[in-house]
């Protein structure tokens, strides 16, 4: 990492007799100025800046800028940033190798050595999004599957342990160790990161870029780190910097402490709630102020984990002594322990009650003990619900879609002794990721079912009930503490290590209660310990999905319903028929702090000993060795994608997109669960009959996210998920569209391959927010595959804009309130984007020609949202990756 280092501020600390090199930022003020109050976050970009100091892709007068910035609060100025490390996990890693494995093939194809593509930064797989929930409730679920998962993904699998001894610098967790996000948490983050060169040891501040939106949950640690399209991180693992503006950043002050009964799930519900509202999309958030003290590093996890759905880049946590504790507690090494202390202290970045408040863009307040019982639901993780009014919240769901005079009517289920009605809970999943970092809802939980089994309660029987920590030190803890029994015996049995319900791997519902929910179009519910719940994503059956602290979910799945207020309604009754209230097996902090102390040490440095070996399962899968992949033909999971093909061809600069066709009119928040699904493979789907039509039966269709090695399947998958409405159908819901000017009703697949075959460029229109959720890149990928050259929204989620460019799809933005509606766009018009060629500029004006049905002509201006120079470069180059390829080939 050569510096120029003009500021002369490289300096050494010596820390239990080892000597560290570091780039000092109290030196560095010197020259800049006083910089003591810049945000902490903004001191780590500020060191990253001064350590890659080149005077190409950063200069001096970048320093200046973040110094300005404490004057301004707001910058313009676009910097160059490269994070130390890349963390993936499998379903946005797995095309992540699949693409760099194609260009090892194209650099093959050109003459040169397949070695020049290799991970330049540090990258970790973590193999945790392909366990489903297909056995529950019984003690051998988690074997059984495992043993579906190893069968489901074999190809994948081989593939990753290929890539495992293939690529430099790449390093695969096995399955069935735990989320990404909690493995990183607990083990991968070091929080200050070294490096060995020309004999001297580099100390520098740990940061990431991750292929998934809550990579943000290592921010708790007072780690750097936020998701990435997986376009934008192969760059980074590539050597290419991350081009980012100096953010804005949004301090929230946190005062007092939480009340008894309190979890951190509330918190963090209550802070998406406040943040989403105040607006933070694209800022940086840092937390600061006296309530820091008492909020533990667990809890500042979940409120980092979440980040995505408050809408901000990240939510940051400076290190203090919380930081410290948690590092001895998860077994790290001492001496890393305290390199961290002495190089926060020496860089001015380390958090006390004595510290300074930074200075902020704009600065909100929360007093913690005015937190209480929260979820959040039926449809966006912001919309938070306190628990007295979460049956008067269902009920009005069931008004708004007609339903609320069946409310109270009984649905027999065939086969079985009871009968189901509106607001049944049919899920309830303690699953990863957001909780289940935290010891104290964890017990917390556990707590809840041996109360609740002391009185005789039992989990209703129509609910699917599931527990998948998000690392195994979770299950030894819950052991220890005595409390695995008795989530055993409510059905809460452990299911595997992995991100599950949240993600759409919730597995099926039992045949019986799936056909009385589909007969009678009833509205049931799942709870889950999660982040996400967007309508389709659980589970196509569940329409009202609510996230809520683990306890929550146990309490949940004994009651059997959401129509219920638990504050003043029973769970159940006793075996002396007395009425159980939730608060009569709610536990109290003094006991959740007895079993949290239960754990040490030993167990993180025990489970983490061996991390990368995985069990016998992983050891066994075969492989051939090489450099490059043999790829086989007839794989339904891993295929060779078609991005590379032209890249021996010359390069042509950009030109107007002429006479496009309209695939698709949305309207707003369209996230990238629309756009490219996770979850189940409808049979009747594009990507369902291509899989048939391999011989694939629907039962073994596993997933979209675990095909995302095969661009075949995903591209079909594109615009398909079954509750996307496209408006030129009217109000119906999946993935069609009408072709133009025919109006014939196809598939969104078939129009684009048709409009393909005939040489008719696409355009997408959307309205606000358009690509929020996960950070998918076949998202982008899919769109471009499609044929889509343009998106034209009237806001952007800020990873799929980025990911729209890297895959050479323009993004454009409606400007002057100009919407889809206002100027009257049905979907059979012909639109024209002009402006575009080798002069194109960041955040230029375009003009979109309108050509429409009955021949009548008119024009509208759109912001052209390649937001800066480098990305400029990527989309003229057809795309990141395509960049990056000519440059190794050449180079």
């Amino acid at each position: 990492m050569p510096s120029l280092d003009s500021l002369n501020c490289r300096r050494s600390l010596d820390v239990n007799g080892k000597t560290y090199h570091y780039f000092s930022l109290p030196e560095a003020a010197k020259q800049l100025g006083d910089i003591s109050r810049l945000p902490t976050s903004l001191k780590v970009l500020l060191e990253n800046l001064l350590r890659w100091e080149d005077n190409l892709t950063v200069r001096a007068d970048d320093f200046n800028s973040l110094a300005v910035w404490l004057k301004t609060h707001t910058s313009d100025r676009e910097i160059q940033y490269r994070p130390a490390r890349v963390l993936m996990q499998d379903f946005t890693g797995v095309p992540a190798v699949v693409d760099l494995t194609a260009m090892r093939d194209a650099v093959s194809r050109a003459g040169a050595d397949p070695q020049r593509i290799n991970p330049l930064s540090p990258v970790d797989l973590v193999i945790d999004h392909s366990v489903m929930v297909d056995r529950f409730g019984t003690d051998k679920a988690f074997e059984q599957n495992v043993d579906i998962e190893m069968q489901r993904n074999g190809e994948r699998y081989e593939f990753l342990r290929w890539g495992q001894q293939a690529f430099d610098n790449f390093r695969v967790v096995p399955p069935g160790t735990g989320i990404c996000h909690q493995v990183n948490l607990e083990y991968l983050g070091q929080v200050v990161w070294t490096k060995e060169e020309d004999g001297e040891t580099i100390a520098y501040p740990d940061t990431l870029v991750g292929t998934d939106s809550h990579t943000t949950m290592i921010n708790g640690l007072g780690v750097l780190g936020w998701g990435v399209g997986g376009i934008e991180a192969e760059a980074a693992m590539l050597g290419q910097p991350v081009s980012m503006l100096i953010p804005e950043v949004i301090g929230m002050r946190l005062t007092g402490k939480l009340n008894e009964g309190v979890t951190a799930t509330d918190l963090v519900l209550t802070v998406t709630q406040i943040l989403r509202k105040h607006g933070v999309v694209g800022k940086f958030v840092e937390f600061f102020g006296p309530g820091l003290d008492h909020l533990p590093l667990a809890d500042r996890a979940t409120i980092g984990n979440m980040a995505p759905e408050y809408g901000a880049t990240c939510g940051f946590f400076p290190v203090d002594q919380v930081t410290i504790d948690y590092l001895r507690l998860t077994g790290r090494d001492e001496d890393r322990i305290a390199l961290v202390e002495a190089y926060s202290k020496a860089q001015g970045m380390w958090r006390d009650t004595n510290s300074p408040d930074p200075v902020f863009t704009a600065t909100l307040e929360l007093n913690l003990s005015e937190v209480k019982p929260s979820l959040a639901g039926p449809k966006r993780p912001q919309d938070r619900v306190s628990l007295e009014d979460i049956g008067a919240s269902f009920d009005l769901l069931l008004e708004t879609s007609g339903k609320i005079q069946q409310a109270d009517t009984s649905v027999p289920v065939a086969g079985e002794d009871f009968s189901l009605k509106h607001g049944a809970v049919v899920i309830a999943a303690i699953t990863s990721c957001t909780n289940t970092s935290n010891p104290n809802v964890l017990m917390a939980a556990g707590l809840v079912a041996k109360k609740a089994l002391e009185r005789g309660l039992k989990r209703a029987p129509w609910v699917k009930s599931s527990l998948a920590p998000g690392s195994k030190v979770v299950t030894d803890y819950l052991e220890r503490a005595g409390l695995t029994t008795y989530l055993d015996q409510l059905g809460f049995n452990l299911v595997g290590y992995g991100c599950t319900t949240c993600i759409g791997n919730s597995g099926p519902l039992p045949d019986a209660i799936g056909q009385a929910i589909t007969d009678n179009d009833l509205v049931v519910s799942s709870v889950l310990s999660g982040n996400r719940n967007f309508e389709g994503r659980v589970h196509p059956l569940v329409k009202a999905n609510w996230l809520a602290s683990p306890p929550l979910v146990v309490a949940f799945a004994l009651a059997g319903t959401t129509r219920i207020d638990m504050n003043s309604e029973p769970l159940g009754y006793d075996q002396q028929n007395q009425p159980v209230y939730l608060r009569d097996i709610w536990p109290t902090s003094a006991e959740v702090n007895e079993a949290v102390s239960k754990i040490d040490g030993q167990m993180f440095r025990t489970r983490y000993a061996d991390v990368f070996s995985g069990d016998e399962h992983w050891q066994s899968i075969s492989f051939t060795e090489g450099d490059t992949y043999t790829w086989n033909n007839n794989s339904s999971y891993v295929q060779n994608p078609p991005f590379f093909e032209d890249i021996g061809q010359p390069l042509t600069p950009p030109k107007d997109v002429e006479n496009a066709r309209i695939l698709a009119l949305f309207g707003d928040s369209i996230t990238t669960d629309h756009i490219s699904p996770a979850g189940n493979i409808k049979a009747s789907s594009p990507a369902g009959t291509y899989l048939q039509q391999l011989g694939v039966q629907p039962e073994d269709f596993n997933s979209y996210g675990s095909r995302r090695g095969n661009h075949e399947v995903m591209m079909r998958g594109t615009f398909a998920n079954i509750r996307i409405k496209n408006e030129m159908l009217g109000g119906e819901e999946g993935g069609n569209t009408l072709y133009q000017p025919s109006g014939e009703r196809l598939s969104i697949y078939d129009a684009a391959m048709r409009y393909q075959a005939e040489g008719v460029p696409l355009v997408v229109i959307a309205g606000k927010e358009y690509g929020t959720g996960s950070s998918r890149d076949w998202a982008a990928k899919g769109t471009n595959l499609l044929g889509v050259k343009a998106v034209i929204a009237e806001s952007f989620e800020r990873i799929h804009r980025s990911n729209l460019i890297g895959m050479g799809v323009l993004a454009l933005q409606f400007v002057d309130d100009q919407s889809r509606h206002s100027l009257g766009l049905t979907g059979n018009e012909k639109l024209s984007i002009r402006g575009l060629g080798a002069d194109i500029k960041p955040r230029q004006l375009l003009t979109v020609d309108v050509e429409r049905a009955d021949g009548t002509r008119d024009s509208f201006q759109v912001l052209c949202r390649i937001d800066t120079l480098n990305e400029v470069q990527y989309f003229k180059a057809g795309g990141i990756l395509h960049f990056v390829l000519r440059q190794l080939i050449e180079g």
